[in-house]
């Protein structure tokens, strides 16, 4: 497993050396709360999911350099490191923006220690993202290897191996169980009040309790820590539904400017969607106010519209989506969140044309050229009039720091940028 090191802060670094060793804290979307921090704010105890507002004097007063979550950047570097683990090995499962699994097939005869350094060595080079490397005989456990390689850096130099069942029992009895792969809150809590206080306790659990108090996921995570490979890499699937949600910077009043949020989550479904070639059925709308204001009138609606035709056009999309808006919104409530989601998936090749009403024709072209010149650029330069044409979304992001990464293409030249900024 390859783990990207304290990611979005080390996406800020990369673009600011200055702040190497600095303490560094990302917020999430509007400013709300800690989403990622570096091992100086680690230190200074500022929890994950801190209220940032909460903790501005302790960010004053410690010097913390406080970010708004800048997701274009940090989506663009992970593709770029994805990129880079990519040529090590034809297995890749993308885990998350931040880690991946890589299927080491083969590899019986490789020093896997030094192989594990030379792919750290080649993202640093190639990303300036620094990254751990975990190395087991199953996925659970390579998680394992890969935690005790971000915890230990001096002595596995990044990279761990796990190679004997001894490593194996020293590192589960070492890990807690809350840290196990898969274990989560409810669980461990359930787990801890019965004995089980590490990764090891629960690898020796008995087949049948664990099937009977948890379910069949937890059996294959069990034997997985056991060694036994149970869990394999995931093939990416078309997806059966998408979303498109988000909080307001500001409580939103008319519908004129629900509208254009909706448009705006409606083109973004579109595009989606048709990245996998398919077309949809269905378009759900929801909105609602803000509950944590328990001093304003509360609403939420939300409604699910079956399309006379499937279609994955922008345009068609959007109209569906509005109408449904229209059909929910009510006067005189403030608005804080809406969404919009696109359901009942069929491929775009088996659409079949209907005796009354079909999707425009001209919007498949259309739709392709538009697609083209937005990804040629990283930007949406085109799209609907009813959009606002100044962003994309429009969230409270005080602490945006601007870095881009969208005008260097070729992953040569990124190298060469890496090594002139540091």
């Amino acid at each position: 497993m390859i783990d990207c090191n304290n990611f979005y802060s080390s996406c800020e670094c990369l673009f600011n050396p200055s702040l190497n060793g600095k303490p560094i804290v990302v917020l999430s979307n509007n400013d709300g709360s800690v989403i990622a921090r570096s091992n100086e704010a680690k230190a200074l105890g500022v929890p994950m999911g801190a209220v940032a507002y909460k903790y501005d004097i302790v960010f004053q007063a410690n010097g913390v350099h406080v970010f708004s979550a800048n997701f274009a950047l940090y989506g663009d570097m992970s593709n770029r490191v994805m990129n880079v683990l990519k040529e090590f090995s034809p297995e890749c499962e993308i885990y998350s923006v931040d880690e991946a699994f890589l299927k080491l097939k083969g590899f019986e005869y490789f020093d896997l220690e030094e192989y594990g350094r030379m792919i750290k060595e080649k993202v640093t080079r190639c990303t300036g993202i620094p990254v751990s490397i975990g190395i087991a005989p199953t996925k659970a456990l390579s998680k394992v290897a890969n935690r005790i390689a971000k915890k230990y850096p001096e002595r596995t130099l990044g990279s761990y191996v796990m190679d004997t069942d001894e490593k194996r029992i020293k590192a589960l009895k070492w890990l807690k169980i809350e840290e196990v792969l898969g274990i989560g809150r409810k669980h461990s809590e359930k787990l801890r009040n019965s004995g089980v206080r590490t990764g090891y306790d629960f690898s020796v659990l008995n087949d049948t309790g664990v099937v009977r108090n948890m379910s069949i996921i937890e059996l294959r995570l069990k034997r997985d820590l056991m060694g036994i490979p149970t869990l394999y890499l995931s093939i990416e699937q078309p997806k059966k539904s998408i979303a498109t949600t988000r909080s307001f910077e500001r409580n939103l009043l008319k519908i004129e400017d629900l509208t254009e949020r909706v448009t705006t989550f409606a083109v973004s479904c579109s595009e989606k969607i048709r990245k996998q070639n398919s077309c949809c059925n269905e378009v759900r709308v929801f909105i609602q106010t803000n509950f944590h204001r328990k001093e304003l009138e509360q609403y939420s609606n939300s409604i699910t519209i079956k399309l006379p035709f499937p279609t994955n056009s922008n345009i068609e999309i959007a109209k569906f989506a509005v109408e449904g808006l229209e059909r929910i919104f009510k006067t005189g409530y403030q608005y804080k969140r809406a969404g919009v989601v696109i359901m009942d998936f069929i491929p775009e090749s088996d659409v079949q044309l209907s005796l009354f009403e079909n999707s425009n024709p001209k919007h498949r072209q259309l739709m392709k050229v538009i697609d083209l010149v937005n990804l040629s650029t990283s930007q949406q330069k085109v799209r609907l009039a009813s959009q606002d044409m100044k962003r994309i979304w429009k969230m409270k992001n005080l602490k945006y720091s601007l870095n881009i990464t969208n005008t260097i293409n070729s992953n040569k030249d990124f190298c060469k940028y890496i090594l002139f900024k540091h």
